[in-house]
């Protein structure tokens, strides 16, 4: 999931374990009575789980919808304490999803078969170029919902997809996928009501799920909405309150000025003053968790300046990441070497080697191999708002003094406007690139953001990087007898990908975050979301 957070609890005691996040000017009064306040930036598109790729409108989707799967919050392994019932194959290429009876949308209508394989197809369908359309990529059939832009596709629902009755969903893919069940607990595979299909996009303004919260109002974009306890809820974890204000924010240091003074109860991300003194300033008030997430230095492949991969090596090894970590994010993060998390199966903290480490000599050698013209400055993009212009201004220091080439800040745009351009092709330089995991596997840090499936709109490959090497080394992982097998597939992937270096790795997050006293019992789950439903108000 692409994440525009800087960085975001696991409870009172500070707790380090080990999936693009926003901010705003909201400002105004505490929530109504029984109901708190939390802070989100402006989501990319309208609240449908299957076009809701990154983090603001993902912590919004994650009140109202309840996941077929879950993880544990520990061993991240998979929990059905969700709606599946159970997730079971002979040959792990065809699937039987079981799911628990009588769960219900907020509506009243029923979650059953047919919502979820109604859900996948429409997601999956090329002409309504939905984000996370590539999570259906591997089920049989999904070739014939794609079609060129201006075509139509030649058929509108999978083959691969069938409701045998109320609650039981046959899969059948493309080829074998040991980790399906783990990628099940991710928010495209959530279900709609016939409402949806009725009418999408008052939906998106007022989506109806089958989570614990639900809403009564639109979502008011730059200012956002506020949802209720959902009495019928079927789940295990209902809310404990009595509602959840999603406040939008434009700016980190609004929100801290807010929660400081009691306009807001939870901020999920600290602006860069208050990093290193907020644990003093709020004491039982503040919580942090390592993030399962990487920021990574971008490039653009499709500009003939950034095509060659000794370019992109350069100005990988001309960044210190340490003396950033240190300096700029007072050690509230670390120097990245894989493309994966440190909380997930298959991470290696030496795969970059040598790619990731300063060396000005060697970085100067390969840029004038690969002859680039060091008289023209280079455009560091990054998404407004969210403090990612101070150490942005640190990689420009270090490019300019371990290269020689001068750099200019492309720092105006907000996240729900700098996404669409980078899906566009519209970075003229190395950019800010920042990942969540979606679902607890180091795939889930390759395939979306570097396969050439996930090539947008069908997915969040913005850097347009295509390889079928890449591309086949996690199809052998995929076809893997056993979830280890796949793992050492996934890691050969990964080597190639260090090879070609479509970005860099440069540090993984540290979630942070502060609450009034008005609330308790904030936490924050695996994936560095607040848990909503947990949250009491005094």
């Amino acid at each position: 999931m692409r994440v525009k957070k800087t960085i975001a609890v696991v409870s009172v005691a500070i707790a380090a374990v080990g999936m693009l996040a926003a901010c705003g000017g909201g400002g105004g009064s505490s929530s109504a009575e029984g109901t708190y306040s939390l802070y989100i930036g402006q989501p990319e598109n309208p609240l449908v789980p299957g076009n809701t790729t990154e983090s603001e409108g993902n912590q919004v989707l994650k009140a109202l919808f309840t996941p077929l799967v879950n993880y544990n919050d520990e061993s991240s392994e998979v929990e059905y304490t969700g709606v599946a019932e159970s997730v079971e194959s002979d040959d792990q290429q065809n699937w039987t999803i079981k799911l628990k009876p009588d769960w219900t949308f907020h509506d009243g209508t029923p979650v059953d078969a047919k919502s979820y394989v109604d859900a996948w197809n429409y997601t999956a369908l090329s002409t309504n170029a939905f984000g996370a359309s590539y999570f259906f990529e591997n089920v049989q059939g999904y070739d014939d919902l794609q079609a060129a832009e201006g075509a139509e596709p030649t058929a509108t629902t999978m083959t691969g997809l069938e409701a045998v009755d109320d609650t039981t969903i046959r899969v059948a893919l493309k080829e074998p996928f040991a980790i399906y069940p783990v990628t099940l607990g991710y928010s495209a595979f959530s279900p709609l009501p016939e409402a949806f299909f009725t009418d999408p996009d008052a939906f998106g303004r007022r989506p109806i799920g089958n989570g614990p919260f639900k809403a009564d109002e639109d979502f008011v974009e730059g200012q956002g909405i506020t949802l209720t306890k959902y009495a019928d809820y079927k789940g295990e974890n209902p809310a404990q309150s009595q509602g959840v204000q999603f406040k939008v924010y434009t700016e980190l240091s609004t929100g801290y000025t807010d929660v400081q003074a009691g306009g807001l109860d939870v901020m999920l991300d600290l602006p860069p003053d208050a990093w290193a003194t907020a644990r003093d300033q709020f004491g039982d008030r503040y919580g942090e968790r390592a993030r399962p997430d990487i920021t990574s230095l971008a490039f653009p492949t499709y500009d003939p300046r950034f095509s060659d991969p000794r370019v992109r090596e350069a100005f990988s090894m001309a960044i210190d990441r340490q003396a950033i970590t240190e300096a700029i994010f007072t050690n509230t993060r670390t120097p990245a070497t894989s493309f994966g998390s440190p909380v997930v199966d298959g991470y290696r903290d030496d795969a970059c080697g040598t790619k990731c480490e300063l060396n000005a000599a060697q970085a100067n050698t390969l840029l004038d191999q690969a002859g680039f013209d060091r008289s023209q400055p280079v455009e560091l993009w990054f998404n407004a708002g969210a403090a990612h212009d101070t150490w942005m201004t640190a990689v420009g220091n270090q490019l300019r003094t371990n290269l020689g080439v001068d750099y200019v800040l492309r720092g105006d745009l907000q996240f729900a406007q700098y996404l669409p351009l980078q899906d566009a092709q519209g970075m003229t330089g190395p950019f800010r690139s920042g990942w969540i995991m979606d679902y607890p596997s180091l795939y889930n840090f390759l395939s979306p953001v570097y396969s050439s499936a996930a090539l947008p709109p069908a997915g969040s490959n913005v850097s347009f990087y295509s390889n079928p090497e890449f591309d086949a080394a996690l199809s052998q992982g995929n076809n893997a007898e056993s979830i280890d097998a796949a793992t050492t597939e996934y890691q050969r992937a990964e080597d190639i990908l260090f090879r070609d270096l479509p970005a860099t790795p440069l540090f993984y997050g540290l979630n942070q975050a502060v609450w009034s006293e008005r609330v308790d019992n904030v936490k924050i789950d695996l994936f560095g979301d607040i848990e909503v439903a947990d949250v009491t108000v005094s």
